[in-house]
């Protein structure tokens, strides 16, 4: 199961093993059921006698065609379908009945301008949606700047990964950047969706670049995020109306050479250390903790809990998307027991290879965003 080279691609950008010839996959075999179903129809024409009808393999040939294919693809398999449909009453005689030929021609017939209107209608719907994704996607790169490659000497890598589903913005938020005290990071996710998800998310953001400049501990700048939460739940009179808390992690690496790590943990999902040898270490928190903006339910001091970062080592930051992604059983993704044991030359190759397994643990996309980040310790020379 480890993976130290990236298997060969076809032409489509597929993953294909050597020696063999790449598969269909689900997605084209689906695409090629309305020539099927056209054969199959012609074939039921010439093998059954008078009294037996294709219509209903004529009839779904045009309505499958129109949830997959584009206008001239589905307007061409109406047209065989029509014309298949003539063809069969013809060929087994059942013109002698002329009513009963002449109405399973109309209805296969109408069932094939209903696909042309179907198919309009989806091709709007899906250039709609595709039009709310760019905005959405515009404004999340806005709130979230990809990071640089390398950064005080450490590779990174980030990704966010938005539903299919559901084209509303997401609040799931990381910033990384270097500071006097080290290399200082963040990964949360703001309860809650749409436009208000998102400002909480700039707030969060905007006050960890700020306090991690300034505050010489990760206990200090999570102070700061609570307050500036804080100020922005009393200006809109109750948190309830700001969506509420925001669990988050926050990490730093220091500007000394020294192989430490210290993270602070609120509420959040636990970050992975990956080590060279394949080793998998979750890093739970010592003392479990509250998520930010929820000092009126409890307060008690932060902590910080430091562990060993070795060289050439990856740590990886997610966000509930990925423990929260289901497949069609209603298990959830295990991403500790599904990366133990492998390794990955960086953090860009760690990042692709965990939203692939994710897909294919979800059989598409997950059904709710992903934040993802990772940072790797440089090789000691």
């Amino acid at each position: 199961m480890l993976q130290d080279e990236a298997p060969p691609k076809d032409d489509g950008g597929r993953q294909v093993r050597r020696g063999r010839r790449p598969k269909l996959s689900g997605r084209h075999l689906v695409r090629r059921l309305p020539a099927l179903l056209i054969a199959g129809g012609l074939a039921v024409g010439i093998a059954t006698p008078a009294g037996y009808t294709a219509a209903p393999f004529f009839c779904a040939a045009p309505l499958i065609a129109a949830s997959l294919s584009s206008l001239r693809s589905t307007a061409l398999t109406a047209l065989a379908a029509v014309l298949g449909e003539i063809w069969a009453v013809t060929y087994r005689g059942a013109l002698e009945d002329y009513q009963e030929s002449a109405a399973e021609s109309a209805m296969v017939f109408v069932v094939a301008l209903l696909a042309l209107g179907l198919n309009r209608f989806a091709r709007r719907s899906d250039a709609h949606l595709a039009s709310v994704r760019d905005i959405s996607e515009a404004a999340q790169r806005a709130v979230l700047p990809t990071p640089p490659e390398q950064l005080a000497g450490l590779a990174v890598a980030a990704r966010y990964v938005g539903a299919r589903a559901d084209a509303r913005i997401g609040g799931d938020l990381y910033a990384v950047q270097d500071t006097p005290h080290g290399v200082r990071l963040i990964v949360g996710d703001v309860r809650g969706k749409g436009l208000e998800a998102v400002e909480a998310a700039v707030i969060v953001v905007g006050a960890f670049r700020e306090a991690a400049e300034q505050e010489t501990t990760l206990e200090a700048v999570a102070g700061r995020l609570e307050r500036a939460l804080q100020r922005e739940g009393g200006r809109r009179a109750g948190l309830d109306q700001f969506e509420g808390f925001t669990t988050a992690v926050l990490a730093e690496i220091p500007a000394n050479g020294q192989s430490v790590l210290r993270v602070l943990n609120r509420g959040h999902p636990s970050p992975l250390l990956l080590t060279l040898d394949g080793g998998l270490r979750e890093l739970v928190p010592a003392v479990p903790a509250l998520p930010l903006g929820m000092s009126e339910v409890a307060s008690w001091p932060d902590r910080s809990d430091e562990t060993f970062f070795p060289a050439g080592a990856l740590l990886l930051f997610f966000t509930d998307g990925v423990t929260e992604a289901r497949d069609l059983l209603g298990r959830f993704y295990q991403p500790a027991s599904r990366l133990r044991g492998r390794r990955f030359p960086g953090p860009d190759a760690l990042l692709d290879t965990l939203v692939e397994d994710v897909a294919r643990h979800t059989g598409g996309a997950p059904a709710d965003d992903m934040a993802l980040l990772a940072v790797q310790r440089p090789m000691r020379a």
